[in-house]
C-alpha cells in the first residue's frame, strides 16, 4: 500500500512540475512563483520547491536577483534531439523550400500538441518582403489553422471523431461558431486533398493545408500561406494549390507513404 501511495505522489509531483514547465514555456517573459501558483492552482510553497528542483536540474533558469524563471538549457538540448528524430522533416525540407519559392508563400510544418499545432520547421521564399512572425516553436490552433484542419482531416474516422469531441468540449460556447467552418474544411480535405483557412486563424492570413505521414506513422500538418493582400483567395486556389498537391505527393512518394495523411 505504501508503495502504491508513493507511486501516486511521485506521478503527481511530476505532473505538477511539467505543468510549470508548460506555463513558463508559453509565457513571453520570465514568470515568478506567485504567478505560477495562481495560474496552475498549485500551492506557492510547492511551486517554490518544484522550481528550485527544476533549476538545479537545468530545466529552468532563474533570473539574476529575482524569483522569476525561464526555460533552461537542458530543454533546449532535448528540443534539438527531438527535432533530429524527425526523419521526414529532413526529407521534406528541400521540397517545402521549393514550394515556398513556387508559391511565394511561407511554409510551416507542425505536429499536434493537445489542441495546438506546434511548428517544427518554417520556410520562407527568398523574395518575401515581409517576415512571418511564425517560427519554430510557434503554436497555431488546431481547429482554425490550415495545418490543424489538414491534420484532423487525415485522421482515421474513429480518431477524428474523438478529437472533434475534445475540441467541442474544450471550446465550450465557442463551438457553435467554430463547428460549421471546421466541418466544411474536413469535407474540403476529403474532396480536394487539402483544406483552407481564409482569415480564420488570423484575419490577415490566407493559408492552405495538407497532411503528411512519416515512415513510422507519425503525422504532420503543413500550411502554405501568407498575407491575404499578397495571396488572395482566388490565387491560392488556382495557382498555389496545384503546386502544393504536387509537392505533397512527391514527399509522400519519397517517404514511402503511398497515401497522404
Amino acid at each position: 500500500m505504501s508503495e502504491a501511495v508513493g507511486s501516486r505522489e511521485e506521478v503527481s509531483a511530476l505532473a505538477r512540475g511539467l505543468s510549470l514547465l508548460k506555463v513558463i514555456g508559453m509565457s513571453s517573459a520570465p514568470v515568478g512563483n506567485r504567478e505560477l501558483a495562481d495560474t496552475t492552482g498549485i500551492p506557492k510553497a510547492t511551486v517554490s520547491r518544484l522550481t528550485a528542483t527544476l533549476v538545479g536540474a537545468g530545466y529552468l533558469r532563474q533570473s539574476q536577483d529575482s524569483e522569476r524563471f525561464s526555460l533552461g538549457p537542458v530543454l533546449l538540448d532535448m528540443s534539438s534531439r527531438y527535432l533530429r528524430n524527425f526523419d521526414l522533416r529532413a526529407l521534406a525540407r528541400p521540397h517545402l523550400g521549393n514550394l515556398a519559392e513556387l508559391s511565394g508563400a511561407s511554409i510551416h510544418m507542425a505536429v499536434r500538441d493537445d489542441l495546438d499545432m506546434l511548428v517544427i520547421d518554417s520556410l520562407r521564399p527568398r523574395s518575401a518582403l515581409i517576415s512571418s512572425r511564425i517560427d519554430v516553436g510557434s503554436r497555431m490552433s488546431i481547429a482554425t489553422s490550415a495545418s490543424g484542419r489538414a491534420y484532423i482531416g487525415a485522421l482515421p474516422a474513429a480518431e477524428q471523431s474523438a478529437l472533434l469531441e475534445q475540441i467541442r468540449l474544450e471550446t465550450g460556447e465557442n463551438w457553435h461558431a467554430i463547428e460549421p467552418r471546421l466541418i466544411a474544411s474536413l469535407e474540403e480535405y476529403a474532396r480536394l486533398g487539402y483544406c483552407t483557412s481564409f482569415g480564420e486563424w488570423n484575419p490577415q492570413i490566407h493559408a492552405l493545408g495538407f497532411a503528411l505521414s512519416g515512415p513510422r506513422g507519425e503525422r504532420y500538418g503543413v500550411s502554405c500561406g501568407g498575407p491575404a493582400y499578397l495571396l488572395p483567395r482566388e490565387a491560392m486556389l488556382t495557382r498555389v494549390a496545384p503546386h502544393m498537391l504536387d509537392i505533397a505527393q512527391r514527399i509522400a512518394t519519397e517517404a514511402g507513404t503511398l497515401t497522404l495523411g
